[in-house]
């Protein structure tokens, strides 16, 4: 089992492309006379994501980390801080409890203020725990100044979102902030922006029908038997799998074509939802499989593709076979690096991992705090949606004419929609594809290529944005340069933080909150079985937050 307080994410959006798909990490940017320094707060599948990216793509240096389970922490320490077996890492490297970093902080700076010789301290903070504790790490290191990069979703409730925002904008004239919505950093996402609201290459856009396939095995690791699997300890499907594509969707049509832009953002009007729990329930189970709750005492389980012996053991999804140490193996088995190259011994653990269950004598507390990866996924306490579909409006809106660069011939911003759909019952696991029609074109995207329509000039056009890592398509490394060179451009080049934030983060606060509330309100949307009048419901969970 995870430790509770690690954030443990989901395969790479391309972590399955096919042998020979060529990658080109980015070169990093030169670093400065004092280049920033990071603290990376849990020592997950993201903060090691993230810890990786800015030694590899960025400017900046990993001095410091915290995580409570030992073996994480030392590792993490010896990975991206220091590997100078000989020396112990130095004062300040690593800590068990974020609190603790903060209480070590003040103190240094205390101890730096009367004088003593002190290590140097922290620029700016990566947050990578799990979702439901952001807003009090996020809330607790305000008072210290840092630049923040928060891992997705900023937080599991909107007045948690709201709450941070206030508790961050304070610090706005001085430090950058940026949420881990790393979609918007790929260079193909970026290619197909520029091509709609730069080039309008197919004019107007009229409509977006966008798909995430999360995969049918993915799905059951992280949403039926992982950290994500119930609303009443973590949040909706919608919001902890799929705020990235909701922060796209109106990323493409909400934001200004350009961050520095004084042009409004195009406000939607309505939003609606329908989705549901539809496959991985009781009601679904095989009559095979009987009263059994565990794979491992299954009579169905080797036949069934759900069996947590196949996932897990073999090599057709990254399991123990595979040689795989990351994602899912480092959440089911979290010291499997311990085990070297003992195969067996630990094939032994796994297993033994996976007979784990619990019955109606088990504390509901017990059952929440932890994973329990052998279980039946039609026997799982999950709740959150398997399947979802989001539709978003937008109304007809005047433009003056000195923000448009057609309102010469319409003189407006037109209606425009948007669709999203979560599915997942699929093989195609993260590839996420996108269709785009406008008023002169339309635009087919997956996470390869971008294909252009043309329909005033009959032609096609093709772009294959280049893959700088197999991390949501170099997304990862996009994010963490941009958050990082913001950073080091108040830090060493005296630029306004504003500045840095519009020109790197390309986003600010209330963007960040608009993404986030618009999931809210799809799920209020879906569980009443209504339309939202977005700028009513704004107007009434949000109101003015800046």
């Amino acid at each position: 089992m995870a430790p509770h307080n690690v954030q443990d994410e989901g395969p790479a959006d391309l972590e399955n492309e096919p042998a020979g798909t060529e990658v080109r990490p980015p070169t990093p940017p030169p670093l400065s006379a004092k280049p920033p320094r990071i603290l990376i707060i849990g020592a997950g599948s993201r903060g090691r994501v993230y810890g990786r990216c800015t030694l590899q793509s960025s400017n900046g240096v990993v001095t410091t980390v915290c995580e409570p389970d030992v073996y994480k922490r030392e590792e993490y320490v010896r990975t991206f801080i220091s590997s100078d077996a000989k020396n112990p890492p130095p004062e300040g490297s690593s800590f068990a409890d974020w609190r603790d970093f903060i209480e070590w902080e003040v103190r240094r700076r205390q101890r730096e203020a009367a004088g003593e010789p002190v290590p140097e301290g922290v620029d700016a903070a990566f947050v990578c725990v799990r979702d439901e504790m952001h807003h009090d790490v996020v809330v607790a290191l305000a008072p210290l100044d840092l630049h923040i990069m928060c891992e997705k979703p900023l937080a599991t409730t909107l007045d948690d979102c709201v709450d941070m925002y206030r508790a961050v904008a304070p610090l706005q004239p001085t430090k950058v902030f940026s949420v881990g919505h790393v979609m918007r950093y790929s260079p193909h996402n970026m290619l197909l922006r520029k091509l709609l609201l730069e080039d309008r290459a197919i004019g107007d856009i009229l409509s977006i029908v966008h798909t995430e396939p999360v995969g049918f095995w993915h799905f059951a690791h992280s949403y039926v038997r992982g950290n994500w699997r119930k609303e009443s300890t973590t949040a909706p499907s919608l919001l902890t799998k799929s705020c990235h594509d909701i922060d796209i969707i109106l990323w493409l049509l909400c934001s200004p074509a350009h961050p520095e832009s004084d042009v409004a953002p195009h406000i939607p009007s309505e939003v609606s939802s329908t989705g549901s729990l539809q496959f991985f329930k009781r009601s679904r189970k095989p009559k095979a499989a009987g009263a059994a709750t565990n794979c491992l005492s299954c009579a169905a389980e080797p036949s069934c593709m759900y069996s947590s012996r196949r996932v897990y053991e073999s090599a057709r999804h990254q399991g123990l076979e595979t040689g795989n140490i990351r994602w899912p193996m480092s959440v089911v088995l979290p010291d499997i690096e311990s085990f070297g190259d003992d195969v067996e011994a630990a094939r032994s653990k796994l297993l033994q991992n996976l007979s784990e269950d619990y019955d109606a004598s088990t504390p509901q507390e017990d059952i929440d705090a932890r994973n329990w990866f052998g279980r039946c996924v039609f026997e799982s306490d999950n709740d959150v949606c398997d399947e979802q579909t989001v539709t978003i409006k937008w109304d007809e809106e005047p433009l003056a004419s000195e923000q448009s660069t057609y309102a010469d011939s319409v003189g407006h911003r037109g209606a425009k929609q948007a669709t999203f759909h979560m599915v997942a019952q699929t093989k195609r696991q993260c590839h996420r594809f996108t269709y785009v029609y406008g008023t002169a074109g339309e635009i087919y995207a997956d996470s390869r290529t971008i294909t252009v329509e043309d329909f005033r000039t009959g032609g096609q056009a093709s772009y294959h944005p280049k893959l700088e890592s197999l991390g949501h398509g170099g997304g990862d490394h996009g994010i963490t340069r941009n958050f990082v060179l913001a950073v080091d451009r108040v830090k060493n080049h005296g630029w306004a933080a504003p500045r840095a934030q519009r020109e790197f983060i390309g986003c600010g606060l209330e963007e960040i909150i608009r993404s986030h509330a618009m999931v809210f309100a799809a799920e209020e949307a879906r569980r009443e079985r209504k339309y939202v009048d977005w700028k009513a419901w704004w107007e009434e969970k949000v109101g003015a937050i800046s």
